[in-house]
């Protein structure tokens, strides 16, 4: 478990503690006209990853679209209407 968090730590920008031990990691990524991404990583008190998501922000930083990856690739869904 240690080797994964420092992993884990080492490859995220953020994180905060959940209930029960686990971890919600957040790395962000500067988009194209200043529209950004979040990756986040949501594992268990193991380290094992139990969600993982990207956030999409437009350039006011409203959350614009959010594509569920992982336990199941859900696609894309718009949060909101695009300009």
């Amino acid at each position: 478990m240690k080797d994964k968090r420092k992993e884990n730590e080492r490859k995220f920008h953020y994180w905060n503690e959940l209930p029960g031990g686990g971890r919600r990691y957040i790395y962000e990524v500067p988009g194209k006209r200043g529209w950004k991404a979040k990756y986040v990583k949501e594992v268990n008190d193991r380290e094992e990853t139990m969600r993982f998501y990207q956030e999409i922000y437009d350039d006011q930083g409203n959350l614009a679209e959010i594509h569920e990856k992982y336990p199941e690739d859900k696609g894309h869904r718009k949060v909101r209407k695009g300009k």
